[in-house]
């Protein structure tokens, strides 16, 4: 079975962490959050949540790793040297990278985004250095999938559970997607 490691650093974004989170453990898929230092992880605005596991080599057992947003989750990621260093194992062994908002500027430190497509957080285009910025709410490309901000982790999500395998037609009905414009 597939397995999804969701990175919570400090300052993480409620809403894009908690929602992938979620639709990704409704469409099936082991889906674990890994915290640093403190189990209890504080959002950028201020609520608690209790991670799953420590940040520390289990990850590498997983299939994808994901990258929230949030101020200052992103930049908390983007200087963590061991983060950087996972992102570089998982791109070289052509492992699945996800990353949304400000998230993704982990991707241009670890230079894992030359030559790919990515989307990112408004004004991002300057930020992902060595990516071809597309301004769409998610793009997938080879091992890379992104997204740009807190209105979109629920389309992000469902890439990600559909790069899985898993059909998330059902899923997006019974979360009426639909009545929010999605397809």
């Amino acid at each position: 079975m597939s397995k999804i490691a969701v990175l919570m650093a400090e300052g993480y974004e409620e809403g894009e962490t908690l929602t992938i989170v979620d639709i990704l453990r409704r469409a099936g898929l082991t889906c674990d959050t890994f915290f640093f230092g403190n189990k209890l992880v504080k959002g950028m605005h201020g609520i608690y949540v209790e991670g799953d596991k420590p940040f520390g080599e289990e990850v590498k057992a997983y299939d994808m790793v994901v990258l929230p947003g949030g101020r200052p989750g992103g930049q908390n990621l983007k200087e963590n040297p061991e983060v950087i260093a996972m992102v570089q194992d998982f791109n070289r062994n052509n492992k699945y990278i996800a990353a949304m908002c400000s998230g993704t500027v982990v991707l241009s430190d670890a230079k894992v985004i030359e030559g790919k497509e990515v989307t990112g957080y408004v004004g991002y285009a300057e930020k992902l250095i060595g990516g071809i910025f597309k301004d769409q709410v998610v793009v997938a490309d080879q091992n890379l999938v992104t997204s740009q901000g807190p209105a979109t982790p629920y389309p992000f999500a469902y890439k990600i559970a559909e790069i899985f395998g898993k059909d998330t037609s059902t899923l997006r009905e019974k979360m009426l997607y639909h009545l929010a414009g999605g397809k």
